[in-house]
């Protein structure tokens, strides 16, 4: 027997899953690393702190399963996207710590560039332009580590994300890793053109930022290199696949054909609909990404509704207020009242995303009383979740033309039933959970079984899939109407708040 091993670097987390060749998880192992918060709207990684957790994860996934390296066939890589960091390739170590995705600090940079310059970039890239994305990160890096500044007068400077971090290291770090990304994250970061599927050289000017330093941009399924036998996989195996996490959700989800769709719960919420081989550009604030592209055939491109604070507003309600001791609590305090008693909670934590990109949002909660308590914030937290996705399936159905009948869901908070339920009420739609709902790790799998002939086409894959819930909305449709009209009313006080 062989197998197919899958990294899933995530925001909060690191974890990696062992697939047999029915799709299902045969070992895992999970760790959580910490979220560094050195200011207001800063959010930090240690990479470092994340390559010992992908070590342990792999050991203890291998471990648990009874298998050694050597028995995987590939082993894929997905990853939060735009959290962007600068290493040395000399020393192999970081030059500063990771800048997350939720990161608002480098606004500034953005401010500074002319309408024309915003014009070409958004055209060329997809993308709106806001700090979310990679490129500005890089920017603030240069401009304000003297480390990273030395390393590229060196030639020794690293610029990526964690997918090329991670394949550096895998495949031997200082003693020969590469330096490689996929379609899917350079997408993700300001500098690559759409049509071109490679670094564009006015953005790179753009942004001052040298090409010597960023990774080679390849499809997001073929075999890159191999693993360091002296590494955590213990043997030479392919790394043959790399993937965006919501990308990868896609692949999981099986969504290979225009016009299928899937919304992914993790710490934020994104809904991607694939638009085929043709670039869809956007005028209702969604983005336009690369979907995925295997191997040699052509890349698929997708609409792409960002929402940056869905279940870690659940973790700010378990670390920061202490309202709940772990996130499942959170359904049955929610389900202790029949309503949110008036309130709203608006999580703008780090501004908004789609479909309303305002980055001088912060988060709110409204309509309070005396009667309010921490049982009505926990539904009006899974309230948020459910209205902000319908801000994006709303704009996603007015770009494309398509009403969405049935959306397929994955990540963690889809083992919420009620907040399931109530995303059926909000939308108005059907709502499809699979019977593997980490769908980030299967799609990282399935491209790298594909790589390696594991997997004969997506047609075999096509065929694995199976829903293992289904949730219809209800008769009351109180939280699609009135409720939605006061979620709109709430989110325009977070508005203007940063000035």
């Amino acid at each position: 027997m062989s197998y197919i091993g899958s990294l899933d670097q995530g925001t909060t987390s690191t974890r990696f899953m062992i697939f047999d060749h029915k799709g299902r998880v045969i070992g895992q192992h999970q760790l959580e690393h910490r979220q560094i918060l050195p200011a207001p709207g800063w959010v930090e990684h240690d990479a470092m702190e994340i390559w010992r957790r992908t070590q342990e994860a792999i050991t203890g996934a291998l471990q648990q399963a009874g298998i050694i390296g050597s028995d995987l066939s590939a082993i894929g890589i997905t990853n939060q996207r735009e959290t962007t960091l600068a290493w040395d390739s000399k020393t192999g170590l970081p030059l500063h710590n990771a800048i997350v995705w939720q990161d608002t600090r480098t606004q500034s940079i953005l401010d500074t560039l002319s309408e024309d310059q915003k014009k070409s970039m958004t055209y060329k890239t997809g993308l709106t332009i806001a700090p979310y994305f990679s490129g500005s990160k890089m920017r603030w890096l240069l401009e304000n580590s003297a480390e990273v500044r030395a390393a590229r007068d060196a030639g020794t400077l690293m610029l990526g994300t964690m997918d090329s971090w991670l394949v550096w290291n895998l495949s031997g770090g200082v003693r020969g890793g590469i330096h490689v990304t996929d379609v899917t994250n350079a997408s993700r970061t300001l500098l690559m053109n759409l049509e071109t599927l490679d670094w564009d050289t006015e953005l790179l000017e753009i942004l001052q930022i040298p090409r010597s330093a960023l990774a080679t941009i390849e499809s997001s399924s073929q075999v890159y290199t191999q693993t360091d036998p002296a590494g955590p996989i213990g043997s030479k195996v392919p790394i043959a696949s790399i993937l965006g996490d919501q990308q990868a959700a896609m692949v999981g989800q099986v969504c290979f054909q225009r016009g299928d769709s899937k919304t992914t719960y993790g710490t934020g919420n994104f809904a991607l609909i694939n638009t085929g081989t043709s670039i869809a550009r956007s005028t209702k604030g969604l983005l336009t990404t690369v979907c995925f592209k295997l191997g040699d055939q052509p890349a698929h491109y997708a609409l792409e509704g960002s929402v940056a604070v869905t279940g870690s507003a659940i973790q700010w309600l378990r670390d920061q207020l202490g309202i709940i001791s772990q996130a499942s609590d959170i359904e049955i305090l929610a389900s202790s009242v029949e309503d949110n008693g008036g309130v709203y909670f608006v999580p703008a934590f780090s501004g908004l995303f789609a479909p309303h990109w305002r980055s001088d949002a912060r988060g709110a909660i409204v309509g309070l009383t005396r009667a309010a308590t921490k049982s009505h914030l926990a539904r009006a937290a899974l309230e948020a979740i459910c209205y902000q996705t319908r801000d994006v399936i709303d704009a996603m159905s007015a770009e494309t033309g398509v009403a969405v009948k049935t959306m397929r869901v994955d990540g963690g908070i889809t083992e919420n039933n009620l907040c399931m339920q109530m995303q059926a009420d909000i939308l108005g739609i059907d709502i499809s959970r699979p019977v593997i709902k980490e769908t980030t790790a299967l799609g990282a799998a399935y491209a790298a079984g594909l790589a390696v002939g594991f997997w004969a086409d997506i047609a075999e894959l096509t065929t694995q899939w199976m829903e293992s819930l289904h949730w219809k909305p209800s008769v009351n449709d109180q939280l699609r109407t009135s409720g939605y009209e006061q979620w709109k009313k709430a989110l325009t006080r977070t508005l203007n708040w940063v000035e």
